[in-house]
C-alpha cells in the first residue's frame, strides 16, 4: 500500500507531450494497470461516522482518493494508518486491506478498481 499525502501530490510531475497542450503540462500515475488492462471501475464511496469495510483486495490493485473527511486504511500485516482530505492511496493487486471513516466524522473518497474484488471477513476497528 502506498499513501501520497496532498502536500506531495503535485511534487513531482511528469513532463507531457507539449505537441497536445498550449503551455507546460504535467501527470502523475496513481494506479499502474496490467496490459492487457483488467475491466475498471469508479465510485464516489461515503462511510457514516465509525463505518469501515470487511477486509477485501482487488485482481488489479485500487486507488482511493479522499474528498471529505478523514479516515483510516490498512493493508494486511500492518498497522493502521490515517487518511485526509486530498491524500492518494493505491493498493496492489490482490493486496489485501480495509477502509472506512474516523469517529468524529462521515469520510467520502473516489475509488477507482481493477479487476474483481474479493471480499474477506470483517475488519478491526482502529484507534484513534
Amino acid at each position: 500500500m502506498n499513501i501520497t499525502p496532498r502536500a506531495q501530490m503535485l511534487g513531482v510531475l511528469k513532463p507531457l507531450d507539449p505537441s497536445h497542450f498550449t503551455g507546460a503540462a504535467g501527470a502523475r500515475d496513481l494506479l499502474p494497470l496490467p496490459r492487457p488492462a483488467l475491466p475498471t471501475s469508479a465510485a464516489v464511496v461515503r462511510f457514516d461516522p465509525g463505518v469501515r469495510n470487511h477486509w477485501h483486495s482487488h485482481e488489479g490493485g485500487q486507488l482511493l482518493y479522499v474528498i471529505e473527511g478523514d479516515g483510516w486504511v490498512q493493508a494486511r500485516g500492518v498497522a493502521a494508518q490515517q487518511i485526509r482530505v486530498g491524500d492518494a492511496v493505491e493498493t496492489g493487486p490482490r493486496e489485501e486491506h480495509w477502509h472506512g471513516a474516523g469517529r468524529r466524522g462521515p469520510m467520502a473518497h473516489i475509488a477507482v478498481n481493477a479487476g474483481e474484488t474479493r471480499w474477506l471477513e470483517a475488519s478491526p476497528a482502529p484507534g484513534e
